[in-house]
């Protein structure tokens, strides 16, 4: 599989570091951004992937992930219809919950149907039209969607307001009290673009010391 920088993610730090100096002193301590996308990775897959580690620490979800991969020797990833195919009763030993189960099988449903999109006419789509789409299905959420923006199909100028870490980085750069509301950093992350996903990715790495809150 093809993972690759996103080219326009090599002038996204200068234009940021330009907003003012703590911007400049992030990225100067942080260093070039390194978020890449995978070139390869289809839709459903994707988004299975993301329901996978919801809610679970990396190493839960890789763990998870490895023994699904493992019912279906010889594949990358299941197809829809393999998925679709196994017995809830095999996908709960993997360790998923009955509920990210339905979500799985949902996905596969509507990839087979061709309401998740293809990779080719993912391309094709706009961000916002994408995430209409697929908040559709029960259990996608818009942060599930926005992840695949960023980190699949590579889209540089997503900001995912409801992230938790996003908000507290921005909260941390700015010594703030409290972390902005959702609604109050779109607002506030308008001069970001077209970078927002960059944006995003030097928050979410704000170093605590920075911040105060380690010595």
């Amino acid at each position: 599989m093809s993972v690759s920088p996103h080219p326009l993610y090599h002038d996204a730090s200068s234009f940021l570091e330009q907003i003012d100096s703590d911007w400049a002193a992030l990225i100067a301590e942080v260093g070039p951004c390194t978020i890449a996308s995978n070139e390869d990775r289809e839709p459903h897959e994707a988004l299975m992937r993301a329901i996978a580690y919801q809610q679970l620490a990396v190493r839960a979800g890789d763990t998870i992930v490895g023994r699904l991969l493992a019912l279906y020797p010889g594949v990358h990833f299941p197809s829809p219809a393999q998925l679709l195919e196994t017995d809830d009763a095999v996908l709960r030993g993997c360790g998923f919950s009955f509920r990210k189960i339905a979500t799985l099988k949902t996905i596969a449903e509507a990839a087979r149907s061709g309401l998740v999109p293809t990779r080719a006419q993912a391309e094709q789509m706009s961000d916002e039209a994408l995430i209409e789409r697929l908040i559709s299905l029960k259990g996608i959420g818009r942060w599930t969607v926005e992840m695949f923006l960023m980190f699949t199909l590579g889209r540089p100028d997503v900001l995912p307001v409801d992230d938790f870490g996003v908000r507290e980085g921005y909260r941390l750069l700015k010594s703030l009290e409290a972390q902005p509301t959702p609604k109050a950093l779109h607002e506030i992350g308008k001069p970001w673009a077209p970078y927002r996903t960059v944006a995003s990715w030097y928050l979410w790495r704000v170093p605590r010391k920075r911040a105060g809150i380690m010595k």
